[in-house]
């Protein structure tokens, strides 16, 4: 069991939900209300991840991070070492691939708040902050809750954008499903076995852990 890569994966994929969520609530928020302009372009760029091939996005990450681009380039002259095969470049790739697991399922929470509520919320004095945080926000939580479990689970698994981005530096960017790939092609089957088992679980339930939540949410509405 490679403890190491198991635990830069949970913090890899904390850190993805946790920097997402804010950015997930703008869109899917900005999107379900038509607040954006050019909203079905904005839709095609936000599931974009989805479609393209793990690799294909990562080779374009990869171009955008390296010291001749402007993205790396800026993030090496701020902080003094590349992007690229730096966990700072793995947050920001998972980020990009992750983005519509943390929009969709938010978008359609607040899709799912009725019209007149919103209204009912404007009439009654509710700043558009208060209305928010009073109103939208609880009802659009089993979306929310959604969105972050499918954000961390996935990244947890994400293995094309990974090493793309990463490569395997132990510590630094090895995560548990490079380190799965690395006991097959040295034909460690028990560790990889444990390994995939251990993330199945973690998955499975992280899965279970939001659906009762949900659950209890509801019975609580």
């Amino acid at each position: 069991m490679d403890g190491e890569a198991l635990a830069l994966s949970l913090r890899l994929a904390g850190a993805t939900a946790l920097v997402l969520l804010p950015v997930g609530l703008w869109l899917g928020r900005s999107l379900a209300f038509g607040r954006l302009k050019g909203m079905g372009l904005i839709e095609a760029l936000v599931t974009l991840p989805l479609v393209l091939p793990p690799t294909v996005l990562g080779y374009y990450l990869l171009q955008s991070f390296t010291g001749t681009a402007p993205l790396g380039a800026l993030f090496e002259a701020l902080l003094g070492h590349p992007l690229a095969f730096s966990f700072a470049g793995l947050l920001l790739a998972c980020m990009v691939a992750n983005l519509p697991f943390a929009v969709q399922p938010m978008q359609r929470g607040f899709e799912a708040i009725p019209r007149e509520v919103r209204e009912a919320a404007a009439v009654s004095g509710l700043s558009p902050l208060r209305a928010f945080l009073k109103v939208e926000l609880p009802l659009a939580l089993p979306g929310i809750l959604t969105a972050m479990v499918l954000t961390f689970a996935h990244t947890i698994g994400e293995f094309g954008v990974v090493l793309m981005v990463g490569g395997a530096i132990p510590g630094e960017t090895r995560t548990a499903a490079i380190a799965i790939y690395d006991s097959v092609q040295a034909f460690d089957m028990q560790t990889a076995g444990r390994m995939s088992a251990l993330l199945l679980l973690l998955s499975v339930g992280a899965i279970l852990a939001v659906q009762s939540l949900g659950r209890r949410i509801q019975a609580h509405g």
